[in-house]
């Protein structure tokens, strides 16, 4: 197993590449995807404010009956 601190290179090339897990490439695209997300950033931050009212998950999947 490589450690993801280590790089491995193969071949010439003119430019350098580097090979990551399936996992991680989709972990990198969905934090991509988030960050563009003007919208979805906004309510990010308004849920870490001090006055916004934490809820149980469990009580609020009752509630919507999810």
């Amino acid at each position: 197993m490589i450690k993801m601190t280590k790089t491995v290179k193969h071949g010439r090339h003119q430019t350098e590449w580097i090979t990551i897990s399936v996992d991680e490439y989709e972990s990198m695209q969905r934090t991509i995807e988030v960050l563009s997300d003007r919208d979805l950033m906004y309510q990010i931050e308004e849920g870490k404010r001090e006055d916004v009212t934490i809820r149980n998950f469990e009580e609020l999947a009752k509630e919507l009956e999810i």
